[in-house]
């Protein structure tokens, strides 16, 4: 979809379709649907009176405008109530609005974007470009049959009265874009099935945008990482056929900046290993590298964006399969650290392959490490798939978490890491297992990642929930979400303000 930023006024702007949105009635009409109103001779207001349209949150009308004005179509989309108002809530409504348009065939519409409850022009742009392009996102990839039937709007106009009006306007929407096209990044990896996301697949992804973004990569195959001493990721790895990779993407590297590092859990599959999963949902299990995708997506963006900061991105990329090399429960394993590992389980491997993963961050020296996994199962019956679990070793890192959680709409909530839960994971054999008994499932996975990052500030967001999902919702179309993208990106821009 092409967006572009147009000087006019939506009552005088000749189009396909003009769109409009208003708060829940009794509120007065304020802003371009106010204007449009008075062109058009009370008519929307008329039937707003007359009950015709509410106002409800995500309602949609279209009407036809009969020559009226110079939009052959308006489409009225409700706020719902204006107190409760916030970005999360216009997001929703403006992917609404861009599906209905999508789905009834419509090609081009025009809306104006005004100043409204405080917000800012970029603001609101932001976000009005966020709703839409993330509304009406589709994975069609691979499917062949009926393609002309595939409704897209090809085209958006966003109006300004004046040039400086204009010029936030496109500011804003750079940024929207640029943070969208990140999370699609997410979604589409997370969606592709895992004979086409495999590692090798994800080091080219990383290397494309190493190329484009100007960025710093270095891509270990399992030799090297075997040699390197990362035992906790080749046991996993050596259980598949394709061949793993230890991806690093930096950028910014050498400049005196704040180093952040991003890691994220990069298991192309998941079959749970000689721990076989039940058969039931395992195709789900291509999904396994969302916490990859969406360090690849925000490594992305933020170069874009531009943001003043050293970033590290670490993808530990692999399957985990069954096969006579496969690791065993059982066995004990070496990792980059030092420490020793029991396996009970090989379907817990996403915390292995991590933990040499934060070890190899250590040597950047960073100011924090976020890391991001489809780590537990634990997690979701704790919190379902609309919130991501958070733990982590500081305060002020987990504040700045969740202050970047709600702006982005991103939910996390906080996990305690209490010395006690150490307890469940002690080992007879090694310095610690990987899995506990059945209890703490979610905060277990946190213990034991947190014995890899030492006295670094560090944060661990468990995404297992709303990575993948099977109902959608207004702006999150069903499969892969792309979570943490947001998140991140928003985190990064506030670090230093």
């Amino acid at each position: 979809m092409e967006i572009k930023v147009e000087k006019g006024r939506s009552e005088k702007f000749p189009c396909e379709l003009l769109l409009l949105f208003s708060f829940e009635s009794p509120e007065p009409l304020e802003g371009p649907i106010k204007s449009v109103d008075l062109e058009w001779k009370g008519y929307l207001s008329t039937l707003i009176s007359q009950g015709d349209f509410k106002g409800e949150l995500f309602q949609c009308r279209l009407f036809h405008t009969q020559g009226a004005l110079p939009a052959r179509r308006v489409l009225l989309t409700g706020l719902g109530k204006k107190e409760e108002f916030d970005l999360e809530k216009w997001r929703g409504a403006v992917s609404k609005a861009g599906q209905f348009i999508r789905d009834s065939g419509v090609k081009q519409f025009v809306f104006q974007i005004k100043r409204f409850k405080g917000l800012s022009e970029e603001e609101i742009t932001e976000s009005f470009v966020t709703g839409l392009l993330l509304g009406t996102y589709q994975f069609n990839e691979f499917k062949t049959l009926e393609r002309d039937k595939i409704r897209k709007i090809e085209e958006a106009a966003l109006l300004g009265e004046t040039e400086q009006e204009t010029s936030r306007i496109g500011q804003g929407l750079e940024r929207g874009r640029i943070i969208s096209n990140a999370v699609c990044l997410a979604r589409d990896l997370a969606n592709a099935p895992s004979n086409q996301a495999t590692p090798n697949a994800l080091a080219e992804k990383a290397q494309e945008i190493a190329r484009n973004e100007g960025l710093g990569i270095e891509v270990l195959d399992l030799s090297e990482a075997e040699a390197m001493g990362m035992g906790a990721f080749v046991a996993v790895a050596k259980g598949s056929q394709e061949p793993a990779k230890f991806i690093i993407l930096e950028y910014n590297k050498g400049k005196g900046l704040d180093t952040i590092v991003l890691a994220g859990k990069g298991i192309t599959f998941d079959s749970g290993g000689i721990s076989i999963k039940p058969a039931e949902r395992m195709e789900q299990m291509k999904a396994d590298m969302s916490g990859a995708a969406a360090v690849l997506g925000a490594m992305e963006a933020a170069s874009k964006l531009q943001l003043p900061l050293h970033l590290v991105g670490i993808i530990p990329a692999t399957e985990n399969l069954p096969s006579g090399k496969a690791y065993k429960p059982g066995d004990v394993l070496k990792t980059l650290s030092g420490q020793t590992v029991e396996v009970i389980s090989t379907d817990a491997e996403g915390r292995l392959i991590l933990s040499d993963a934060l070890t190899y961050s250590l040597r950047y020296k960073p100011k924090a490490i976020i890391d991001l996994a489809t780590l537990t199962g634990a997690c979701v019956v704790a919190l379902g798939d609309y919130v991501m679990g958070l733990f982590g070793n500081d305060e002020a890192l987990l504040k700045r978490i969740e202050d970047a959680a709600a702006k982005s709409g991103e939910k996390a909530w906080r996990f305690p890491l209490w010395d006690e839960y150490f307890e469940y994971i002690k080992s007879d054999v090694a310095d610690f297992r990987n899995v506990g008994t059945r209890a703490a499932g979610a905060i277990i996975g946190g213990i034991f990642l947190s014995k890899f990052v030492e006295k670094t500030p560090w944060v661990h967001l468990d995404i297992a929930g709303p990575a993948f999902i099977e109902k959608e919702r207004p702006y999150i179309p069903k499969g892969g979400t792309g979570v943490g993208v947001r998140l991140l990106v928003q985190l990064l821009r506030d670090w230093n303000s």
